[in-house]
């Protein structure tokens, strides 16, 4: 008997190298858009260029790097089919982490792994990276499209991102300006933003049909549970270099992800150095002298799961941002300074807190 040898493609292997090419195209225009001066060539090298010149102008240029992904909100984005959010998610996580440096980001890269490659779907992400560079003023370089059938299924997928930043090291900010006496401003975030994801999809997504998550919620303003969770990132970053540049004296800033206030506020306080949080703070006009804002205002969203998950005031602030996305640290005479210039780059701000003598800790009023 006669061994015939099968001939067997890698589309037949379940990877489609012409879909690839076509989600390649499909997202061409978005990646230019994002182009900055310094970006060399386009995409389809081996490697992306990067001109380095613009550093030279700098007393001593540091490079600042950042990664992250956007976790199990995938999860949710993939249940509703709506894929043009997630990408700005994902560029938020990585700049907003650098950006607390004083660092402004140059390029950004990213890693899309999917079980089946639809070139529609992947254009949307795609898309939404490129919103979230453009929004943060960074360049999107390349990245990676990967298909990985039988590893994930069909419409499974996952992202990563890379952002690559620079700042000056005599202007570099961080816990080493933070003193005493320093008044916490909060800026507002849009709703969950991109953590604390497991916890919502067990106490408000699994069990729902997609209908239920469609349907408007009174207690949510008239939005639909599904749009409220996937309620894209706010991202920071650009306005911040931009009022940095136009001379806001910041000492410090904390991104608050993962771990809430409690455990991102005190990761840019010095070892001396409490952060006094009051959630109050801002109620009033100008009850301690530190200037007018708006009052602290959590979202309804984080609201709606600190009730269903029935969480505790310590567990809501280890969990949730709580409404604040980004905190910014300066001396109490120079807030109403910062806050102006915050402003006029379309950033509201809220004192929050205080900084005191103690342990490098979060506490609260």
């Amino acid at each position: 008997m006669v061994n015939e040898k099968k001939h067997i493609t890698y589309a037949d292997a379940g990877v489609d190298v012409d879909e690839g090419a076509r989600a390649v195209d499909a997202i061409k225009a978005a990646v230019a858009a994002t182009n900055r001066s310094e970006v060399i060539g386009g995409l389809g090298g081996f490697g992306s260029l990067f001109s380095a010149a613009a550093l030279k102008d700098m007393e001593d240029p540091v490079l600042v790097s950042g990664t992250d992904g956007v976790g199990t909100k995938l999860a949710i984005a993939q249940l509703l089919d709506k894929h043009d959010t997630v990408g700005e998610d994902l560029v938020a996580m990585c700049v907003d982490d650098i950006v607390v440096a004083g660092a402004e980001p140059l390029f950004f890269l990213d890693y899309v792994a999917i079980g089946k490659l639809r070139a529609e779907h992947v254009a949307q992400i795609v898309e939404g990276i490129a919103n979230g560079c453009a929004k943060s003023g960074c360049a999107l370089v390349g990245g990676e499209m990967a298909e990985h059938p039988g590893v994930m299924a069909p419409d499974d997928y996952d992202l990563a991102g890379f952002v690559v930043g620079v700042a000056d090291r005599p202007k570099m900010i961080g816990a080493h300006l933070v003193q005493e006496g320093d008044v916490i401003l909060g800026l507002p975030s849009s709703g969950i933003h991109s953590n604390g994801y497991s916890l919502v999809r067990k106490v408000a997504i699994e069990g729902k049909t997609v209908e239920e998550l469609r349907e408007p919620l009174e207690e949510l303003g008239g939005q639909s549970l599904g749009d409220a969770v996937l309620e894209p990132t706010t991202i920071y970053a650009g306005a911040l270099i931009r009022a940095l540049k136009a001379g806001a004296p910041i000492h410090a800033m904390a991104h608050i992800t993962g771990g809430g206030i409690t455990e991102n506020l005190n990761r840019c306080l010095p070892d001396t150095i409490d952060a006094v949080v009051d959630r109050h703070a801002a109620d009033a006009a100008s009850p301690d002298g530190f200037g007018e804002g708006p009052a602290w205002n959590v979202p309804p969203v984080i609201t709606y799961m600190i009730r269903e998950a029935g969480l505790t005031p310590d567990e809501a602030y280890k969990t949730f941002n709580m409404g604040v996305g980004m905190s910014v640290l300066c001396a109490p005479a120079d807030v109403a300074r910062v806050q102006a210039l915050l402003a006029a780059e379309g950033l509201e701000s809220f004192v929050m807190g205080e900084c005191v003598a103690g342990e490098g800790k979060v506490v609260y009023r």
